[in-house]
């Protein structure tokens, strides 16, 4: 999915954003809330980590102009206020979660991965589609009960197919998932790496409706 990570530190944000890309996520690093909002204002993000501190203000500040909005995209909060009332305040903003810093990439992965099967509504990480079983928790998918292996750039088309089940999944929107700002995306990409799920998860699966796009099939 695409991720905005909003963070003024930066070793703190190198390392933020070079650990969720590689797990295929598209990340949008910026250090200021004006950068945010311009971002927020252009893209249509799946997630994202907000620094409370942050040069040009507060991002509970950012938090609710985005609440106030209708802005659901789920927020998880990256701080280095360890008071409780910190944490209530940013809660009772509308963000869905919360890290205090210092904290494991490791962990920042899973409570990613939790927010993101709450917020599609998934109480299970494990999904069907025919002969495909994906497991969101492990990345694992199984095709007639055989591991398939997948590269982080077809599990990024893959999710983002799986995130709109049943929906057409346009070649922008997954443009989108795949990369983030500053990256050069050739006029391909989207049908390269269908073409790579399709060898390895069968045609069935991936199916392209003609001058939309694409959506899961095999149900």
């Amino acid at each position: 999915m695409r991720v905005l990570l909003v963070e003024d530190d930066s070793v703190l944000g190198e390392a933020v954003r070079d650990h969720v890309a590689s797990s295929g996520h598209a990340v949008d690093w910026v250090g200021t809330l004006g950068e945010a909002g311009a971002a927020a204002g252009a893209v249509v993000y799946g997630l994202i980590l907000l620094d409370l501190r942050l040069p040009d203000g507060s991002g509970v500040d950012f938090l609710r102009t985005l609440r106030r909005r209708s802005v659901d995209t789920p927020v998880i909060i990256l701080t280095a206020h360890d008071q409780i009332s910190d944490r209530i305040e940013g809660l009772k903003s509308g963000a869905d979660d919360y890290l205090v810093k210092p904290f494991d990439l490791d962990e920042l992965s899973a409570r990613i991965l939790a927010v993101s099967r709450r917020y599609g509504g998934r109480i299970s990480p494990a999904l069907h589609w025919g002969p495909l079983t994906v497991q969101l928790n492990d990345r694992i998918a199984r095709l007639d009960g055989k591991d398939v292996a997948l590269s982080s750039r077809e599990w990024a088309v893959l999710e983002a197919l799986i995130d709109r089940p049943g929906a057409i999944v346009s070649k922008q929107q997954i443009d989108e998932a795949l990369y983030a700002f500053g990256s050069e995306v050739e006029s391909n990409t989207v049908e390269v790496y269908v073409s790579r799920l399709r060898k390895k998860l069968g045609r069935q699966v991936v199916e392209t409706v003609r001058g939309l796009g694409y959506r899961l099939g095999g149900r």
